[in-house]
């Protein structure tokens, strides 16, 4: 993992560079995290593909950035990442060059649902959802300039494990443990990535990283009952703001600085709040045997195969 150039201390949204001519995708965008990287990325001058499972909620986050920006280079387009038709249909339909790739989307502890083809609701949108559109897009991404993916994870992938003999919680589903599962997921294939990406020499930066703990409407949007109502009040007395959380991603996604195979997150205490560093992934997220075999599971579950040749 690199580790090389250490992140500047105390860095803010005002710290990121012009963008101007970077096209950047950024998947659920219309609300929380995805909404402040479309528009902080869009302030600083990059065209932003806003992506949204939801039509509705789409335009209306589209309409509130307009309003808060002045001459935005915005465009929004529909991506359900829980439907990998949905999601061959969004990467068919690109034609240009990307620069930003950020795998943002996610769902968070719901109760026990399938996507359309058959996965576990949080496996199949947080990880195989977004490995099928990162590999869709790779030649686009190819072809950008500086090119990076970040993948959007969590803290709680350090509980996190792949239960391969139980993959989509039919015999024993629990809401925290297969979000955490997709969690870790996420880490496993951001640094494969990586791997892959330098073994064949393709200038593309695989980044990864984790908001802390912040309050957004995932901690609302999934969780039912108990669960649900525990959330909102540590939401409100124990998590940061937004504006806080999504410095990390958009560092991952901006600053010169970021390189491949890095992870960023909150520089307080647990990596719960603050300002983004480097921090280290569950130690064995890094272990590049684990992480094959879960590369080769999701090309198996989604059909979207790399192509790293040069």
């Amino acid at each position: 993992m690199t580790t090389a150039l250490a992140v500047p201390a105390r860095w803010t949204a005002d710290d990121i560079p012009d963008q101007t001519g970077r096209t950047v995708i950024v998947t659920g965008a219309s609300s929380g995290l995805g909404y402040v990287t479309a528009r902080e990325l869009a302030r600083h001058g990059a065209h932003v593909i806003l992506t949204a499972r939801n039509a509705d909620r789409g335009r209306a986050a589209l309409d509130r950035l307009r309003g808060e920006l002045t001459a935005p280079a915005l465009e929004l387009r529909t991506l359900d990442l829980a439907d990998l038709d949905s999601v061959h249909a969004f990467a068919g339909a690109l034609d240009t060059p990307v620069d930003v790739l950020v795998n943002n989307a996610g769902i968070m502890m719901p109760p026990r649902t399938l996507t359309k083809q058959g996965f576990e609701s949080q496996f199949g949108t947080n990880h195989l959802g977004h490995f099928a559109l990162t590999g869709l897009l790779l030649g686009r991404l190819r072809a950008g300039s500086d090119p990076r993916v970040v993948t959007v994870t969590s803290t709680l992938h350090k509980s996190g494990a792949i239960h391969y003999d139980d993959l989509d919680g039919e015999r024993s589903y629990s809401p925290r443990g297969f979000y955490a599962q997709s969690k870790y997921a996420n880490v496993l294939f951001g640094l494969e990535l990586d791997r892959r990406l330098r073994t064949s020499a393709v200038p593309v930066r695989s980044v990864l990283a984790h908001p802390g703990y912040s309050a957004t409407n995932l901690q609302s949007s999934g969780p039912t009952g108990l669960l649900k109502a525990i959330l909102k009040v540590t939401n409100r007395l124990v998590a940061q703001d937004v504006e806080t959380g999504v410095l990390n991603q958009l560092y991952a996604a901006a600053s010169p600085h970021a390189r491949g195979g890095q992870f960023i997150g909150p520089d307080g205490r647990n990596e719960a709040k603050g300002h983004p560093t480097l921090v280290q992934p569950a130690e064995s997220a890094t272990d590049p045997e684990t992480a094959r075999r879960l590369w080769d599971l999701s090309e198996q579950l989604t059909g979207v195969r790399y192509d790293f040749t040069t």
